[in-house]
């Protein structure tokens, strides 16, 4: 897929990496629809990229249904929007559960079962689903937030070889630690010693790459990540043990946690 001159749908727009990304896919001649909570948060973005807005919360059902409706004409979808959702399981209400599990991982499937038919019917389109290296391997503090992205990865890689012989792709982006945007840059936090960053450009980067070479997967982090990741996917009794001798890890998860307990 080509983005310049098709019609992308952002999603998150307003927190997180979505900035750069309706930057760059403006620059890129995307034709944008941005969709965010918040109407005042969502209005700046919609007028700087002569888009199309859609005030939608994703925790909604009926407001994902709406958001495709208003969004007819849809070619590339990047689901960008996610909830942090960190912290331990036992400190969460069910309604704050349903409402992770509605944002990470229901709204993405269903804005692509809902604008798929679309895309098939004419032989083309993209779906970019922006997931974490946190849905290769569980780390503490986030199994809540690890079982969605664990879940967005199997589903879009699944949904990729579904829709293959249609002419439509499907992508997973995965970040790893992102400096100067998103959770650590709300709240402060460092990442672990020993691995480094990496920041919201070139995330945007592989998210661009993955759509426009059709790439199953991208995982955008340093090569140490990725390394102990793929150990941990295979050995997780043996990456529990040594998450547990990394006390820099576990500083930073209690950063992140007690920062995100605060805005609850």
């Amino acid at each position: 897929m080509r983005i310049t001159g098709s019609t992308v749908l952002l999603t998150g727009v307003t927190g997180g990496i979505g900035a750069a990304l309706a930057a760059e896919l403006a620059a890129r001649g995307a034709k944008l629809i941005l969709t965010g909570r918040r109407a005042e948060a969502l209005e700046p973005f919609v007028a700087r990229y002569d888009a199309r807005g859609v005030v939608a919360d994703l925790a909604d059902p009926d407001d994902v249904e709406r958001l495709v409706h208003e969004a007819a004409g849809t070619e590339i979808l990047v689901a960008n929007a996610a909830l942090p959702s960190s912290g331990e399981l036992l400190d969460y209400t069910p309604d704050q559960i349903d409402r992770a599990l509605a944002v990470n991982l229901r709204a993405p499937a269903m804005l692509a079962r809902l604008l798929a038919p679309a895309m098939v019917e004419a032989g083309r389109g993209h779906l970019a689903f922006v997931g974490s290296m946190s849905g290769k391997t569980a780390t503490k503090y986030s199994a809540l937030y690890d079982a969605t992205k664990f879940g967005l990865r199997g589903f879009a890689l699944s949904l990729r070889q579904d829709l293959h012989e249609h002419g439509v792709g499907v992508s997973l982006v995965q970040p790893g630690f992102v400096r100067d945007a998103g959770m650590f840059a709300a709240t402060g936090a460092e990442a672990p010693a020993g691995l480094r960053t990496v920041s919201p450009r070139q995330v945007v980067a592989g998210v661009v790459r993955a759509v426009e070479r059709d790439r199953a997967e991208i995982n955008v982090a340093p090569v140490e990540m990725k390394v102990l990741t793929a150990i941990g996917g295979q050995f997780p009794g043996f990456s529990e043990r040594v998450q547990r001798r990394a006390s820099g890890a576990e500083r930073t998860l209690r950063r992140i946690v007690e920062a995100q307990r605060g805005s609850r």
